[in-house]
């Protein structure tokens, strides 16, 4: 009985090992904007190709990920939704526990440029009556893969030659692919420095997805 417990246990352990990796941590965020090329996640991770392939096979042996080919390309993909649940409960857990993790965040958006404690579902209801912009930051295959309803793609790395189709006399509400990742809080700073009124959602896709808001594919 003991040796059957103990296979039990391990199993579930799997997992665990699996997650216990800074750098698959973020392969699995990545992977929740939704399915990319081996060299895409390298690129994105800062990673060698060589290394990213090491991870995703971890991760897939855990059965955490899935693989299809396309062509000469391998493209991976999440094993479901609930793999991206996993993330944002096991970062939940890291960031209510974790001083070091809290002082971080904070450090990551300036004062009063956040809206971390809104209420999502005002978000929406005032980005549906257009009193507010919200801003789809990331590149443009992760908005069409998935995206907040009512939001409009506008990658950070278009922003400054597009700012003229942005109207000043709307708040901007910008967000990215959750709270590690930088691109809505770099969107706001431009923002603020030309005159918008600009915030910034912590929230991605599998955030709000975690929160049981509607997403649109």
């Amino acid at each position: 009985m003991r040796q059957i417990k103990s296979f039990l246990y391990e199993q579930v352990a799997r997992i665990g090992k699996a997650v216990a990796s800074p750098k698959r941590l973020e392969l699995i965020e990545l992977l929740c904007q939704g399915e990319k090329t081996v060299e895409a996640l390298a690129a994105q991770a800062e990673i060698s190709v060589k290394l990213a392939s090491a991870h995703l096979k971890e991760l897939r042996m855990a059965r955490l990920v899935q693989t299809r080919k396309d062509g000469k390309y391998v493209l991976y993909r999440l094993a479901s939704t609930s793999v991206a649940d996993l993330w944002v409960t096991l970062r939940g857990e890291a960031e209510e526990r974790l001083v070091e993790l809290q002082v971080a965040l904070a450090n990551l958006v300036a004062h009063g440029d956040d809206l971390e404690g809104i209420d999502r579902k005002s978000i929406l209801e005032r980005a549906a009556s257009g009193e507010v912009l919200v801003l789809d930051v990331r590149p443009a295959d992760e908005y069409a893969t998935a995206h907040l309803p009512h939001a409009r793609s506008l990658p950070v790395d278009e922003l400054k030659k597009r700012l003229a189709e942005l109207p000043k006399d709307t708040p901007v509400v910008a967000y990215c692919r959750g709270p590690f990742c930088l691109m809505a809080r770099d969107a706001v700073e431009l923002l603020r420095k030309r005159g918008y009124s600009a915030f910034h959602l912590a929230d991605g896709v599998a955030e709000w997805r975690a929160r049981g808001l509607p997403i649109e594919q």
